[in-house]
C-alpha cells in the first residue's frame, strides 16, 4: 500500500466524516435526554418514552435508509459535472420524502384507533405512549424534508452543515423539553409526552435552519435548488425508490433484528434483557464511528465514479476499510479497558454491571466485521448498487445470525443454552458473513467496472 496515498485519501475522508460522526451522535444525545428528563417526572414516564422511541425509530430509519440513496446520486451527477441533474433529482426525491411525511401521520391515524383497545399497559403508561406518537407524528415531514437536503449537501460534499445544524437541534431540544414535559411558561404539563412535542419541533427547525442554508449557501450556488421549480416526475421517482428501497429495507432488516432479540430475550429475566440493552446501547454509539465513515465513503466513490476515475472509486474503498480497521482497534481497546465504568454509568446492580461487562467483550469482536460490512455497503451505495445490498443483509442477519443465536441461545443442541451470550455469537457469526459476502459483491462490482473500461 502507498502510505503517501494512503494518509492523503484518509484525511480527506475523516474531513467529510468527523461533522457526520458528531451529528450522529448529538441526535443519539437528544434520545438520551428525552429519557433522562422524562424519568426526572416518574419511571412510567421514562418507559413510555423508551417504548414509543422503539416503534418511532424502526419506522423513521427506514425512511433516512431511503434517502439516503440521494447522496450517491448526487454524488456521481457532481462527479460528472451535471449540476441540473442535481437539481432535478433533489427535487423528486422530496416529493418521496413529502409523502413519506404525510404517510406515517396517516398511518398513525388509520392503526392507533384500531390497536389501542387490545394494548393492556399499566396506568398512565398507554395514554403517554399513544400521547408521544400523536405528538412526534406531526414533525415526520419536517425531518424527511431536512433528510433530504441534507444528503443533497453531503452529497456535494460538504457535511459541516449536518454538524451545526444537528447542534441547533440539541439546542431547540432541551428547552422544548424543559417546557412541554413540566408545563414551563403557560404550556400543558404533559410528562414524558412532551418530549414528542419537543422532537417534533427539533425536526421543523433542522429542516427550516438546512432550508435557510442551502438557499443563502455560497458553495451550493453551483447545483442551487431554486433556480428553476420541478413537479413529480414519475420516472424519475420510480429510479430514485428503486435505488432507496433497498438500503431502507437493509436497515430495517438491522434494526428489526436486535429489536426481536430482545424480545426473545425476555424469558431470561429483567437482568439479562438490561446487560443485552446495555451492551447493545453502548455498541450502537460506537457503530457511529464506521456508519460516518461508511457514508463518507459513498460521497467519495460516488464523485469519482461520476468522473470516470474507477482507480480512485477503488482506492478510497480499499483505504476507508483499513482505516475503520484501525479505528475499530481503538473502539475494542476501549471497550475491553473501560467496560465496568462504561456499564456502571447505566446501572448500580452488581449482577447486570457483571453480565453486561461479559456481554461487552463479545461485542470488542462484533466491531471489526461490523466495520468491514458497514463500509463495504457504504461504498456498493456510492456505486448505486443497493440491490445486493438488501440480498445479502437479509441472509446474513435474519437466516444466519438469527439461527445461529437461537441455537445456541434457547436450545442445548451444539452446546448447553448459553442465553445472551449465545445471541451475540449471533451477531458476530451473522455481521462476518454480511462483511465477507458484501467485501466480495465489491470486488466483482469493481472487476465488472474494469473490465468495462
Amino acid at each position: 500500500m502507498n502510505h503517501r496515498a494512503f494518509f492523503h485519501h484518509t484525511k480527506s475522508l475523516v474531513k467529510l466524516a468527523y461533522p457526520i460522526l458528531i451529528a450522529q451522535l448529538i441526535q443519539n444525545l437528544m434520545g438520551f435526554v428525552d429519557i433522562v428528563m422524562a424519568g426526572r417526572v416518574s419511571a412510567t414516564d421514562m418507559a413510555a418514552v423508551a417504548i414509543a422511541n422503539s416503534i418511532w425509530l424502526p419506522l423513521i430509519l427506514t425512511v433516512y435508509g431511503l434517502i439516503m440513496a440521494l447522496a450517491a446520486i448526487v454524488s456521481q451527477h457532481a462527479g460528472a459535472k451535471n449540476y441540473l441533474a442535481i437539481s432535478k433529482q433533489t427535487y423528486q426525491t422530496a416529493w418521496i420524502a413529502l409523502t413519506l411525511g404525510i404517510s406515517l401521520i396517516a398511518l398513525y391515524y388509520l392503526i392507533a384507533p384500531i390497536i389501542s383497545p387490545h394494548i393492556q399497559l399499566e396506568g398512565k403508561l398507554k395514554p403517554l405512549l399513544f400521547d408521544y406518537l400523536h405528538y412526534i407524528v406531526w414533525g415526520a415531514p419536517g425531518y424527511c424534508l431536512y433528510l433530504v437536503l441534507r444528503n443533497y449537501s453531503e452529497g456535494l460534499s460538504y457535511t459541516k452543515p449536518t454538524m451545526v445544524i444537528s447542534i441547533i437541534g440539541l439546542l431547540v431540544n432541551i428547552p422544548a423539553n424543559y417546557i412541554f414535559i413540566y408545563g414551563e411558561f403557560g404550556a400543558p404539563e404533559l410528562g414524558g409526552a412532551g418530549c414528542g412535542i419537543a422532537t417534533a419541533l427539533v425536526y421543523w427547525a433542522m429542516f427550516i435552519s438546512m432550508l435557510i442554508y442551502t438557499f443563502s449557501s455560497k458553495v451550493l450556488k453551483q447545483a442551487s435548488l431554486f433556480d428553476k421549480f420541478y413537479w413529480p416526475d414519475y420516472l424519475e421517482i420510480k429510479n430514485i425508490l428503486r435505488l432507496g428501497i433497498p438500503i431502507a429495507l437493509s436497515l430495517l432488516f438491522e434494526v428489526s433484528l436486535f429489536a426481536i432479540v430482545a424480545i426473545i430475550l425476555v424469558p431470561f429475566g429483567a437482568e439479562v434483557v438490561a446487560s443485552h440493552q446495555i451492551a447493545l446501547n453502548f455498541s450502537g454509539l460506537i457503530f457511529m464511528v464506521p456508519l460516518s465513515l461508511a457514508m463518507a465513503t459513498t460521497i467519495k466513490v460516488g464523485y469519482a465514479i461520476g468522473n470516470n476515475n474507477n482507480q480512485q472509486a477503488k482506492d478510497y474503498t480499499q483505504y476507508s476499510i483499513v482505516l475503520g480497521l484501525i479505528l475499530a482497534v481503538f473502539t475494542a481497546t476501549v471497550t475491553i479497558l473501560f467496560r465496568v465504568p462504561i456499564v456502571s454509568i447505566y446501572t448500580n446492580e452488581i449482577p447486570v454491571i457483571e453480565l453486561a461487562a461479559n456481554i461487552m467483550l463479545l461485542a470488542t469482536l462484533y466491531q471489526f466485521s461490523d466495520t468491514v460490512q458497514v463500509v463495504s455497503a457504504g461504498a456498493l451505495r456510492g456505486y448505486k448498487d443497493t440491490k445486493s445490498i438488501l440480498y445479502i443483509t437479509f441472509i446474513s442477519y435474519w437466516l444466519v445470525g438469527l439461527t445461529v443465536g437461537l441455537i445456541l441461545g434457547i436450545t442445548d443442541w451444539i452446546v448447553p443454552q448459553m442465553g445472551p451470550y449465545g445471541f451475540w455469537i449471533g451477531f458476530i457469526v451473522g455481521l462476518t458473513t454480511a462483511a465477507t459476502l458484501l467485501a466480495w459483491r465489491l470486488r466483482v462490482i469493481q472487476r465488472r467496472i474494469a473490465s468495462a473500461s
